[in-house]
């Protein structure tokens, strides 16, 4: 039964202050009549005394006499159906133009709904990850493999290729097994013109109808911000959990949606933590990165890549901080390969993927991916130790081996870490290239390589 209100108690920006008189629930959506007008909220807070709506249009018009809210008792449900593919939708899930960002006419037609407040993935009835998603990446396939299932973030910094990145990860991404997959699109917090981007970035692919994209605005209002990436993730645990698909979910850029749960926290008078941030940031992006893995007992799975800005560069900002400490790694953006020309441009040394190790091999990807992968970082490491040394001693101080790990140092940059933007390369051709640099070193530099992979895919260089 709905609860109608005639009154408002106060109005802070996107807040309506109501008095509590009825047993409301949180997350409830409400309806704002305004003359002609009707708008929708959201419960965002609750007291013995005081209701919070925030409002998901402005609240320009509006006053303490002239609304009337009514209490819809339900909290917010999004449609979905296999017509989605392909089509881009708004952050409440309707179908969107993205060139005049109108509502099309066209809504969708399904007798599914889902309500966009899931709920993390109990623990004990998660399935270990152990199978593969090929990225077409070199870098990430190769040294930090994407597994179905994984939360593996990106952090990046502004003016750094993430946009790039996202896009080719969008459309190169697949299993490579003949299960059905699709990728799952969040843009938040964008500009127009980057949503234009992705969506040729897509066009021009030529897999767009394996698509679903979620576009929230820098200048949609700031609720929407928070409500867009559950909508992704309650579309893809429907098509991951009851249509048994393989589903990889995109979200870029997670800083605005700290941004805004910071200024909704603000807002609403909330005692503020580290840098601003409201206290149970970890718990909020929690209920997000944890709506992510394989069910025992379900074919389909979640798999994400949250790819965030990080303010200042700084690794230990919260946004990032709170974010390492949940998922099971980081691809982390160097600005120095950027300046360099290299894309993508990945600090290689402060990368890791945690679950890579048991996904890897002979019968996932090759029998010597650990080894080429342990070797090429640790060489990797000698080298920028070399390049230290050579601002002391100078190129001719350095010996034969230290030589030879220069040479290595700048065809694994160039060769290996450098690639087109719509460059696809699979597994095969990732660890063949890695072997091509690796071969600039002696046989006896390779310590973590076993001696049946050199004497196999080893050849010198000429």
């Amino acid at each position: 039964m709905s609860v109608i209100y005639k009154k408002i108690q106060q109005i802070i920006g996107p807040l309506l202050f109501l008095k509590n008189e009825h047993s409301a629930q949180y997350g409830e959506i409400v309806k704002i009549k305004s003359g002609d007008n009707i708008r929708t909220g959201q419960i965002v807070k609750l007291t013995e005394d005081m209701i919070i709506v925030e409002v998901f249009e402005d609240t320009s018009g509006l006053s303490s006499e002239n609304a009337e809210i009514k209490f819809t008792g339900d909290t917010f449900k999004v449609n979905i159906s296999k017509d989605m593919f392909g089509q881009t939708f708004n952050s409440l899930g309707s179908p969107i133009d993205i060139r005049s960002k109108n509502i099309l006419d066209s809504d969708i037609l399904t007798d599914v709904q889902r309500d966009i407040n899931g709920v993390p993935i109990n623990p004990f009835a998660r399935e270990y990850p152990v199978d593969i998603i090929q990225t077409g990446i070199s870098v990430i396939d190769g040294l930090f493999t994407l597994i179905r299932g994984q939360k593996l973030p990106i952090f990046s910094g502004q003016g750094l290729p993430h946009n790039k990145l996202a896009a080719q990860i969008a459309t190169q991404s697949k299993v490579v097994s003949e299960e059905p997959f699709v990728i799952i699109f969040c843009g938040i917090g964008i500009i127009q013109d980057e949503a234009m981007y992705f969506l040729k970035r897509f066009q021009e692919s030529g897999t767009i109808q394996n698509i679903i994209s979620f576009i929230n605005f820098a200048d949609d209002p700031v609720i929407e911000r928070l409500i867009i990436p559950r909508v992704a993730l309650t579309t893809a645990e429907y098509y991951a959990f009851e249509k048994e698909m393989h589903v990889l979910v995109i979200l870029i850029d997670m800083t605005n949606y700290a941004e805004a749960l910071r200024e909704l926290s603000s807002a609403k008078e909330e005692i503020p933590s580290r840098k601003g941030y409201p206290g149970y940031i970890y718990s909020d992006f929690a209920s997000i990165y944890e709506r992510t893995g394989k069910i025992k007992g379900k074919k389909g799975s979640i798999t994400q890549i949250p790819i965030l800005t990080m303010p200042n560069d700084d690794i230990s900002h919260p946004i990032p901080d709170t974010t390492g400490y949940i998922t099971e790694g980081q691809l982390v953006l160097s600005r120095s390969l950027h300046k360099k020309a290299i894309y993508p441009p990945f600090e290689v040394l402060a990368s890791i993927s945690r679950l890579m190790k048991d996904a890897i091999g002979d019968d996932k990807t090759r029998e010597d991916h650990a080894d080429v992968s342990s070797q090429l970082l640790a060489a990797y490491s000698s080298y920028l130790e070399v390049k230290d040394l050579i601002s002391i001693v100078g190129e001719d101080g350095l010996n034969i081996d230290q030589r030879n790990l220069l040479q290595f140092g700048k065809d694994f940059e160039q060769k290996f870490i450098n690639q087109k933007l719509n460059e696809t390369r699979d597994f095969n051709q990732t660890l063949t290239i890695a072997w091509e640099t690796l071969s600039h070193l002696n046989k006896s530099q390779l310590i973590r390589i076993h001696p049946n992979f050199i004497n196999k895919y080893y050849k010198s260089w000429v």
